[in-house]
């Protein structure tokens, strides 16, 4: 089975390499690496990644991945041929997936009716006239799309369970100690703070 995961400049690093790590563990699973060239793709944080491949030579897999970004309003307006590479190979694919801010991009290619994402992206998946949901995981189909950033890793449990069953989930979920009990309640998070951060996100979009 092949999993491709899309590469682009500015990409968030954790939005594909938690699915990468939860995926790639298990039998049979060919991960690939696919972008606009061959040259190494770095993340907002500096990681680097080498493509396996060019949206020019892969035309099928059978699960894409699409990593969101914090520049994810620049990329709507040149997606570097994402959007086009996206509508071509979602025929051929069994799962076309998405991380956070990801999903906008499944909207720009018409790809999803109903999706979640970032918190912040939000306003910009509805108003592609997709339906938002702020569940942490969101089946439309054979597209999935995951919330923010870390929601990858449960994006990917639940395609492992959907592909390999429940105790394979289990395994990998007990495998990498996936127990998330983080410091602070997502929900308690003073609403102060929240707008905050949504300014600063949106001052990358300048």
């Amino acid at each position: 089975m092949d999993v491709t995961f899309v590469l682009y400049p500015n990409m968030t690093a954790l939005d594909f390499v938690g699915p990468y790590d939860v995926l790639a563990s298990m039998p049979g699973v060919s991960p690939r690496f696919v972008a606009a060239t061959l040259g190494p793709v770095k993340s907002d944080n500096g990681l680097s990644v080498v493509p396996t491949d060019t949206f020019d030579t892969l035309k099928s897999t059978d699960i894409v991945v699409v990593p969101g970004s914090s520049h994810w309003r620049e990329l709507l307006k040149d997606s570097g041929g994402i959007v086009e590479w996206l509508r071509e190979v979602h025929p051929t694919t069994k799962w076309t997936t998405s991380v956070c801010t990801g999903s906008t991009l499944l909207a720009e290619a018409g790809l999803v009716s109903k999706a979640t994402t970032h918190w912040a992206a939000r306003e910009d998946l509805e108003v592609r006239g997709v339906e938002v949901s702020t569940d942490r995981v969101v089946f439309d189909g054979k597209v999935v799309s995951g919330a923010g950033v870390s929601a990858g890793i449960d994006m990917a449990l639940r395609l492992v369970e959907a592909e390999f069953g429940e105790m394979a989930a289990q395994a990998v979920q007990v495998g990498i100690e996936y127990d998330p009990q983080p410091p602070r309640d997502y929900d308690s998070i003073p609403d102060s703070v929240a707008q905050g951060l949504k300014a600063a996100f949106e001052s990358r979009q300048a």
